[in-house]
């Protein structure tokens, strides 16, 4: 059970299936004192959060999504790093009017603990009904770092869809793996196929190397890095067929 006052930053839809989606930076609400001292505009925040991976959710029964915004406390990060103080901690960012004290961010970290632990009581009853399970876990990343009007990022560097497999046991999971990613690659995506690559912008974070030390023999989480290819990043405006051919 969640404490009365301890904010919850998630919503979690259950299902019967061994396949569960997370958006876990889908969120943008900010508690009332975290948003007095943030130095952040609401645009701001947005370009760094994960707007609309919730619809993608849709694909399974039992979904995880995160309500709250990572600048308030990132699901993502380790504990320790998971409330933002310094610039470098937050892609060179001034997050803060003034530094937030100690209550503030212990207060942000109950949200962190108490959705880490409301996690592993879903996945253990997962793991308990079917032994195996699989976690998309669903994010995008920026490419046009650079300003509205330069040039994106290079696409060598930069794959549409990213799939991060740092911090699972490769050999057990590769082939799930292998399979998952030539599905991706030969899917019709509006008359052409995506460009899908493992391991090059991104070797997943937190969220799945967690489910991996926790559920070793049961549990594996995909990393999933889209692009923002199906927006505009620096207005936040959506292209919505885009969105719903990924889904």
């Amino acid at each position: 059970m969640t404490d009365v006052s301890t904010p919850t930053i998630w919503k979690i839809t259950k299902g019967h299936s061994p396949v569960v989606a997370a958006a876990i930076h889908d969120g943008h609400h900010v508690r009332e004192e975290v948003s007095r001292i943030l130095a952040l505009t609401e645009a701001e925040r947005l370009r760094e959060e994960d707007p609309f991976t919730a619809i993608w959710t849709e694909v399974a029964e039992t979904r995880i999504i995160g309500s709250h915004s990572r600048f308030e406390v990132d699901l993502n990060r380790p504990r320790e790093k998971a409330v933002y103080i310094k610039p470098e901690d937050a892609w060179g960012l001034h997050v803060w009017k003034e530094r937030p004290d100690e209550q503030l961010i212990r207060r942000s970290l109950a949200g962190y603990d108490a959705f880490y632990s409301e996690v592993r009581s879903l996945l253990t009853d997962v793991a308990q009904h079917f032994k195996h399970f699989v976690v998309f876990d669903l994010h995008s990343y920026n490419h046009r770092r650079e300003g509205p009007s330069a040039p994106p990022a290079d696409a060598e560097g930069n794959p549409e869809v990213n799939i991060g497999t740092g911090n699972m046991d490769r050999q057990k999971w590769g082939p799930l793996i292998q399979r998952f990613m030539e599905d991706l690659r030969n899917f019709d995506f509006m008359g052409r196929h995506l460009d899908v690559r493992e391991n090059i912008k991104f070797r997943g974070g937190q969220f799945a190397r967690w489910i991996h030390e926790s559920f070793p023999n049961s549990g594996c989480a995909i990393a999933i890095e889209f692009k923002k290819f199906f927006m505009d990043e620096w207005t936040g405006e959506p292209d919505m067929m885009k969105i719903n051919t990924i889904q």
